[in-house]
């Protein structure tokens, strides 16, 4: 779930991410970065360790995607990938 986009003052984008497996699980995460258009500037992931049945909170660093005073909204995959348990 998207909680804040990058922007020019904080290029990090914060997600958050849910485990509802009764075992810890290592998650791929991936944020698309949007200009006015709906055009997708540039896509980053990340992976974050999520506990059993619990969330985690993930900064992903927007910097290198282009230029972000163009970007006008993130969008994230609704179901970050599980890597391993």
């Amino acid at each position: 779930m998207l909680k804040r986009c990058a922007s020019t003052d904080d290029p990090y984008t914060t997600v958050e991410v849910r485990n509802p497996n009764g075992r810890e699980a290592l998650f791929t995460v991936k944020v698309g970065y949007k200009d006015d258009t709906g055009f997708t500037m540039a896509d980053s992931t990340d992976q974050v360790s999520v506990p059993a049945n619990g969330k985690a909170t993930l900064q992903v660093a927007a910097a290198g995607t282009g230029a972000l005073d163009r970007l006008d909204h993130c969008d994230v995959d609704r179901r970050a990938t599980v890597d391993r348990y």
